[in-house]
């Protein structure tokens, strides 16, 4: 079992050269193998999280949040998650990337939800995307599927509803919202999802989830039985403090260990230590 900070004595996963895929996750799954997924949004951290060996990397629109500042996930646009998701693409080269479609890109027409799918793709060059929802998206998804996009679900806390769900507390607790949540998995994967995000629901119904579905679950904050996990990786390395769900274990403290070395490095300028001789040209 892992521990809450980093060892520093861990070496990197070894990574495996082949390109995980769509169809590599849903064997995954059936092979009974555990499935990593992390967010990245930039250059950088996507290259330093495929290094490591996960398997999908997603460009959030948690962006929002930790990226620009926002409240909500809401004020992100299509336009700002393609440029977010082309620079993880250039930073990967094994693992799965899937974009999610921000708010209102793909709640008003099934049309336009085939054209925002289509400019991730296209331009940004993303392997699959995301979208909230369930019964209502159905003949959305379908319609992306039959395109030749690849879709990945979100069912239980979708933070694009916030205002309507007027909380952040679990999903589904009651038996009318369980019952709806697992008839929406399964009209998601029927519609072609290749994979399901289940997000901050009871640990027992994502197990039933799972179980009735063929292909796989990843859960946040939903226990586990899930086939998958995925965190925000600037909450799992500490760069956030703000951040304490019971679902969340930091594996750094890279906050403290930033704010210390931007510290070093303003005493060193005040002191004028940096630069010496050795670090500078004659």
């Amino acid at each position: 079992m892992s521990t809450q900070l980093g060892d520093s004595a861990k070496k990197p996963n070894t990574v495996n050269p082949v390109k995980v895929t769509t169809q590599t996750v849903v064997d995954m799954k059936h092979r009974g193998e555990a499935i990593s997924m992390l967010t990245a949004y930039d250059f950088t951290m996507a290259k330093l999280i495929d290094a490591a060996g996960i398997d999908i990397i997603l460009v959030g629109d948690s962006a929002s949040n930790v990226m620009a500042g926002f409240e909500t996930t809401l004020p992100i646009t299509l336009d700002h998650m393609i440029y977010h998701t082309s620079c993880v693409v250039r930073g990967v080269d094994r693992a799965l990337v899937v974009a999610d479609l921000p708010f209102m890109s793909y709640q008003v027409t099934t049309k336009e939800a085939l054209i925002s799918a289509g400019r991730m793709m296209k331009e940004a060059g993303a392997h699959a995307v995301k979208l909230e929802g369930g019964t209502p998206i159905v003949n959305t998804v379908r319609r992306i599927v039959d395109a030749g996009i690849p879709v990945m679900g979100h069912l239980g806390l979708t933070p694009q509803s916030i205002y309507k769900f007027g909380t952040y507390k679990v999903r589904a607790t009651e038996n009318q919202e369980a019952d709806q949540l697992l008839e929406d998995a399964r009209k998601l994967e029927d519609a072609g999802c290749f994979g399901l995000v289940l997000e901050k629901i009871p640990s027992k119904l994502s197990k039933m989830v799972t179980e009735s579905l063929s292909i796989p679950t990843i859960g946040i904050g939903a226990g586990s039985h899930c086939d998958g996990q995925v965190l925000v990786s600037h909450d799992m390395l500490g760069l956030n403090k703000d951040f304490h769900p019971r679902f969340l274990r930091r594996y750094a403290d890279l906050h403290n260990t930033v704010v210390g070395a931007v510290s070093s490095y303003v005493q060193d300028v005040k002191s004028r230590d940096f630069p010496n001789e050795k670090e500078q040209y004659n």
